[in-house]
């Protein structure tokens, strides 16, 4: 059975360390600047993961990290294979892990180190831990931009954990934001307040990278996060029941809070303004649901978990783990000879690769790939010459394959999402948040296959080969 090399997030950082790809900052403040130096080194070449110690107004060991899985390396280590290899094959080698995946149900324990330190009622003071102010326009700091908010199906007992942002408001309460109504987090917490009950809720702060991409995924209903990261690494992730809720909390876990979600009716607080993946502030702040959190608990010298959204193309992760479930998917639906599929700008341009047996093939896939890019407003087709991942290769097929005229095709009313800035805030306000999608055949006319001009340019399988003998000369 594939296993992955860490049990948590302090495993997962020493192998970061190892790998040489951690940068250790002391004295940065958890206002503005820890956001800023977040931002930056995440928009370097080879972007290094952060921790931050030493945060001024805070206990030491007190720590931020950050930049987790932004590299292909370091997200290649979350899911527990070796990233030597081009970010192409990488893709594809996890594509075709996670179809093969059987899920690994959590194994309950009855200890964790997060218990070591322990706050209950009038006690919790969330102002002891360094929630960054990430970008200057926020509505104030943040605990959770990476975190996992632990919901049960009233119904069913079915276990949500997924990602939502956490904003901190005092000694004791947090807002939760669901993004729209139709996440599952938000459909259960509307389930216990149509009953006239509060959600109870476990928030967890400094979960290790696998259980982070379970709850990134977008999962079906009823599926549990920890089934699915449970088989990315290959044995069960161990949880304790919350004192409070009962709830299933990661026993490896950095930082939980435990408390209850209020119905909106009850109380709500101003939340946001926050900057989101898309690189703009999509919306104004506005009332979100209050947790009041009964009892907190955290690590001997805690970690907590950062991810922030930041201006493309800077992401969570450096390999985009949705374009493989994309590809798994035009794949089911009979669609042939797919040789790669990317996804580029954070996910809203989608470049899907082929090798073209038919007329009409490009477009069947892009329209496919076009109805399932959640908020893309841009679809590419290219041949199996050119390399998906590489945006410059990109580029190249468009500006001379693709004739705007013939080869370009407008989709309109498609699936898009109120963080949109494109959007208009009253079409928000009522519901409609969709939007266009340009699709662009940027391959060589079928009819023209044979006839096209020859490319001067060494074949994907030539230059790996060439790298391979001779890629040690050319780098440091």
């Amino acid at each position: 059975m594939h296993t992955v090399a860490y049990k948590d997030l302090r495993e997962f950082i020493a192998l970061v360390e190892e790998a040489g790809s951690l940068r250790r900052i002391a004295g940065a403040s958890a206002l503005h600047e820890i956001g800023a130096i977040t931002e930056v080194a995440a928009g370097m070449p080879d972007p290094p993961a952060l921790l931050f110690d030493k945060i001024p107004g805070f206990a030491h060991g007190f720590r931020v990290f950050s930049n987790a899985t932004t590299s292909l390396q370091r997200a290649a280590l979350a899911l527990g294979f070796d990233a030597e290899t081009t970010p192409l094959e990488a893709l594809k080698a996890w594509k075709s892990r996670r179809n093969e995946l059987k899920p690994i149900p959590p194994r309950v324990v009855k200890d964790a180190p997060f218990l070591e330190h322990t706050s209950w009622g009038a006690d919790v003071d969330l102002r002891q831990y360094p929630a960054p102010h990430w970008h200057k326009l926020d509505g104030g700091p943040y605990i959770g931009s990476g975190s996992l908010i632990i919901t049960r199906d009233p119904d069913s007992g079915w276990i949500n954990a997924a990602i939502y942002r956490v904003q901190v408001h005092g000694h004791n309460k947090v807002t939760i934001q669901f993004d729209h109504t139709g996440r599952h987090g938000s459909m259960i917490a509307r389930k216990y307040w149509e009953k006239g009950k509060s959600c109870p809720v476990a928030i967890v702060n400094g979960q290790d990278p696998a259980l982070f991409i379970a709850g990134f995924e977008y999962l079906p209903a009823e599926q549990s996060e920890y089934d699915f990261a449970g088989s990315i690494k290959g044995f069960p992730i161990d949880v304790v029941d919350g004192p409070v809720t009962g709830l299933p909390i990661p026993a490896g876990a950095e930082i939980v809070l435990e408390g209850e979600l209020l119905p909106l009716s009850m109380e709500s607080l101003s939340e946001g303004p926050f900057g989101e993946f898309t690189g703009y502030y999509a919306a104004d702040a506005k009332p979100a649901p209050v947790m009041v959190v009964q009892a907190s608990y955290h690590r001997t010298d805690p970690i907590l978990f950062g991810s922030p959204p930041l201006k493309p193309p800077r992401f969570h992760f450096g390999l985009p783990f949705r374009a493989a479930t994309l590809w798994s998917g035009l794949e089911q639906l009979g669609v042939t000879d797919v040789t790669g599929v990317w996804q580029h700008v954070s996910q809203l341009m989608t470049v899907v690769s082929l090798k073209q047996r038919y007329a009409g093939h490009a477009k069947r896939a892009a329209l496919i790939a076009a109805a399932n890019s959640y908020m893309g407003r841009i679809v590419v087709v290219v041949d199996d010459d050119i390399d998906p991942s590489n945006l410059a290769d990109v580029m190249w097929a468009v500006t001379t394959r693709a004739e705007p005229s013939e080869q370009v095709d407008i989709v309109r009313n498609a699936w898009s999402s109120a963080l949109d800035p494109r959007i208009p805030l009253a079409s928000k306000q009522v519901g409609l948040t969709s939007h266009s999608k340009m699709i662009i055949d940027a391959c060589r006319p079928f009819d023209q296959l044979e006839s096209y001009p020859k490319t001067t340019a060494l074949s994907i399988k030539d230059a790996q080969a060439t790298f391979a003998k001779w890629g040690r000369f050319l780098q440091k």
